[in-house]
């Protein structure tokens, strides 16, 4: 990270940021002090700041998550650059809060909640030196077996939006967001070789309309993928860079790659859009200065580049201004928010009577399961967060039941003999799914690699060649990089990737079996990513889904079931009956086709109930939406009734449809939701925007609105919106 003052007064480029501030055209005064760079400094601000080799040996030695990294920096006119640091769920420079993963918040169905979050990330990137971030994860769901699932939001293209912007907005307070990865990005084991053929319907009407609002809500830059897109790789697609991107959305701010391997033809990546080579100086580094002395790279296309990036600094220059004090690091209001934002998103999928749990009826509990010890937060790649410390679920039901024997075994049912309830906890960690690298997997990109003799992005001459080799590889010590027990070693090598099955382990199906057969009333209690296909649940008293609950998830598990809290999270994803009714998905796959329909979507065109639909989660009281919602200008006005007998939270789902369609498309999709509270035998009235360009058709790169009749209907998930609107227009 870079020491000098991020923003002195004197320099032209602070002068230029306080005439943006005053009013004046933030790409003029971009465009005049790129004309006062010289072609290095121009080239230099293509591509990251730190030298490759010895960026990688200290990036794999554990760098990754001690500082952040920077790119396009010019000392001489003061402008800043980027510093780069990722937070999906958290600040990623240890230590820091860990939030609940992308995908327990994506539950919460709570937009004010998440701009929260997004606040407390960017605060502590900010503290951290950080001033952009990659924390806007928001690829689709196409299938639940996804590696990264737990790094998006869901399976639903507007709910997807409306959370990534409220993570945006609560971001951008502090930091420079990245919303990625653009696009298509929904395979993790064969993300460097595999390529998505998509026609312009799906890849418009499906894959693109979550970025496309997060693109209009003024998010600062865009993250390019991994995968190619119709035979042309993410970081040189020039149809997502320039045409959709920029000319089609009018997007204003700067496009970086993926890491490392996120370009494959550095002039190409150029001339297609993407400004910044992330980040190292690697590719772009070596060609791109023989490039624009051959005629191969017209330098008026690195100047555009360039004043894009320069002109987004200009914009955010309130980030380099601004720097929270260290102390909001893991703060206590942080550390409340990661236990309200865990318990707003587990979801109760079943319960027969037993929750909530009521201690002074209660004389031993028994806690089964190997997970519930461990501070299980997720995988262990780019998203990564160390928090100081983490509550583990048991230690969250220890705390709670006060006064109740809580015993504990990874495996002995017995013990749940003589219980009055069973929790068992079973699910998924990092070694089954997330992020994944394979040193072996990479072999056939080392070509992307400059020599290690380079003169200027090679190795230092006091780090020798073995030893570097050693670090990338995982047989080194370590310490090249500067260990620190705060943060994690990285390396080359992260394990998890795609799920082969969405199925839990056989041991832990046989452990809840066991658990039944021991005790009455089981609980069980399910951690991980996303959907699991579970052929027990009507075997069992309760089903709670914590996914990886951040560092005070115990706390909030325990909050939850004794009924201090609802259990407020509603299922962003549809779970099958059995994996063969969604979409195929081959995790080795090199050629892969997406369409119009998966999920839920999936399910309603081939008539088949889903298991848990879409949208789906029980409460401690009950709601029904009255008759006579009506749709005035862009808003549906429903009134909804706590039938029940606790005070509460309904989600209430409005979704679209054209019955008489000579289009193929979803039987209806999710257009608009809002979170109500309610008090006990109350109705409270709720406004829920809809979006009703989500319905449009996309023919021959025009949008078409058939002239048919529209079917708006309102519920509390995709199975039950049964109330038609009434439009009031």
């Amino acid at each position: 990270m870079r020491h000098f003052a991020l923003m002195d007064d004197t320099t032209p480029f602070a002068a230029a940021a306080a005439r943006v501030a005053a009013g004046a055209d933030h790409r003029v005064e971009a465009a005049s002090l790129v004309a006062d760079m010289t072609v290095a400094e121009k080239l230099g601000c293509l591509d990251g700041d730190t030298p490759f080799w010895p960026g990688l040996v200290d990036m794999v030695s554990g760098g990754y998550y001690r500082h952040s990294w920077p790119a396009a920096a010019v000392d001489r006119l003061g402008i800043p650059g980027i510093e780069f640091a990722d937070g999906p769920r958290g600040c990623v420079l240890a230590p820091a809060t860990a939030f609940p993963v992308s995908m327990a918040r994506g539950a919460s169905f709570d937009p004010d909640l998440e701009a929260r979050v997004g606040d407390a990330i960017g605060a502590e990137l900010r503290a951290r030196g950080a001033t952009y971030t990659g924390a806007v994860c928001m690829n689709l769901l196409r299938h639940p077996a996804w590696g990264r699932a737990q790094e998006t939001y869901g399976e639903d293209p507007h709910h997807v939006g409306v959370m990534a912007e409220a993570l945006t907005v609560g971001l951008q307070r502090h930091v420079m967001a990245c919303m990625k990865h653009f696009a298509l990005n929904s395979m993790e084991n064969a993300r460097f070789t595999v390529d998505v053929t998509i026609d312009e319907r799906a890849l418009h009407e499906v894959y693109l309309p979550h970025f496309r609002r997060v693109a209009a809500a003024g998010v600062a830059s865009v993250m390019s993928a991994y995968n190619s897109v119709n035979g042309e790789w993410c970081g040189e697609n020039a149809q997502l860079l320039r045409d959709v991107l920029r000319r089609e959305w009018e997007w204003d701010g700067f496009v970086t790659s993926d890491f490392i391997f996120g370009l494959r033809n550095p002039v190409q990546s150029v001339a297609a859009g993407l400004n910044i080579e992330m980040p190292f100086r690697q590719q772009r580094a070596l060609a791109l200065a023989e490039a624009v002395e051959s005629g191969t790279l017209d330098m008026a296309v690195v100047d555009e580049l360039v004043v894009e990036t320069v002109a987004t600094l200009l914009r955010f220059a309130h980030v380099f201004r601004n720097t929270p004090d260290a102390s909001v690091v893991a703060c206590p209001d942080h550390r409340d928010l990661a236990r309200e934002v865990a318990s707003a998103s587990m979801v109760l999928v079943r319960n027969d009577g037993l929750l909530p749990l009521r201690p002074q009826a209660l004389r031993k509990v028994a806690v089964l399961g190997r997970l519930a010890a461990v501070a299980n937060l997720g995988d262990h790649g780019s998203s990564n967060v160390t928090p100081p410390q983490a509550v583990t679920l048991l230690e969250g039901l220890r705390s709670g039941l006060t006064g109740v024997e809580v015993v504990h075994h990874d495996e002995d049912a017995a013990i749940a003999g003589d219980a009055d309830v069973a929790v068992v906890v079973v699910g998924y960690t990092e070694a089954d799914e997330g992020e994944f690298l394979d040193t072996s997997a990479q072999v056939n990109l080392l070509h992307l690699f400059p020599p290690m003799e380079h003169p200027e992005v090679g190795l230092p001459p006091d780090m020798d060649p073995d030893e570097a080799f050693a670090v990338l590889t995982g047989g080194g010590s370590g310490e090249e990089g500067g260990g620190s027990d705060d943060a994690p070693q990285a390396s080359f090598t992260v394990p998890g990737g795609d799920r082969a099955s969405l199925r839990l382990h056989a041991e832990h199906e046989a452990l809840i079996r066991a658990a039944a057969e021991a005790c009455d009333d089981v609980l069980v209690v399910v951690m991980g990513g996303s959907a699991v296909v579970m052929p027990w649940l009507e075997d069992v008293s309760a089903t709670l889904l914590v996914w990886y609950p951040g560092m005070e998830g115990g706390h909030a598990l325990a909050d939850v079931v004794l009924g201090r809290c609802e259990p407020g999270g509603r299922l962003p994803f549809a779970v099958p009956y059995d994996e063969a009714q969604l979409v195929p998905f081959d995790r080795d796959a090199t050629e892969v086709t997406y369409g119009l329909l998966h999920g839920q979507w999936k399910l309603d065109a081939d008539g088949e109930a889903a298991h848990l639909p879409f949208g789906f989660g029980l409460g401690y009281t009950t709601f029904a939406v009255e008759p006579g919602p009506t749709l005035v200008g862009d808003t549906v006005c429903a009134t909804v009734t706590n039938t029940g007998d606790r005070y509460g939270d309904a989600v209430v789902q409005v979704y679209g449809s054209v019955p008489d369609s000579v289009h193929q498309r979803p039987p209806r999709r999710l257009v608009g939701f809002a979170r109500v509270s309610v008090a006990p035998g109350a109705s409270a009235e709720v406004d829920v925007p809809v979006d009703l360009r989500l319905l449009d058709v996309r023919i021959d790169g025009t949008w078409v609105r058939e002239d048919r009749p529209v079917v708006l209907t309102v519920g509390l998930d995709a199975a039950h919106a049964d109330t038609v609107v009434t439009d009031a227009r």
